[in-house]
């Protein structure tokens, strides 16, 4: 199989703390499986691998972080992951502990699936 990560994008502009970064990073990185459930029941979690997940998921396990600077960045980064046909989610945060109530878009993961196709998308964005 092809090398294979996951990228997960934070707003840099919202200047989070850093708990609050590495939460979302968390949050982004498992919404990419939690959003493919499909058992109906909230107790069993059940989440369909597509081939480059399950490779992930018994290898390397690469994920990397990088920034981005603006919502619309974020967001423009969601649709070239979805355009390219790309896992991906995007975490809104609900605003409960930052962000004074306002439900803000403050992270994207996109794969895990093969780097080439993930660069495509984020090879410009600087690590954080």
């Amino acid at each position: 199989m092809a090398d294979l990560k996951q990228v997960i994008v934070l707003r840099t502009d919202l200047n989070m703390r850093k708990g609050k970064m590495a939460a979302q990073a968390a949050h982004a990185s498992m919404k990419v499986f939690f959003d493919r459930t499909t058992s109906s029941d909230p107790t069993r979690l059940e989440v369909p691998l597509w081939p480059e997940a399950a490779a992930w998921v018994a290898g390397a396990f690469t994920k990397i972080v990088v920034g981005c600077a603006s919502q619309e960045e974020l967001l423009a980064l969601e649709a070239k992951a979805r355009e390219a046909g790309l896992p991906h989610a995007l975490v809104i945060d609900a605003g409960a502990t930052e962000f004074h109530g306002v439900a803000t878009p403050t992270a994207l993961a996109i794969g895990p699936a093969a780097s080439a196709a993930i660069d495509a998308v984020t090879g410009g964005l600087k690590l954080l």
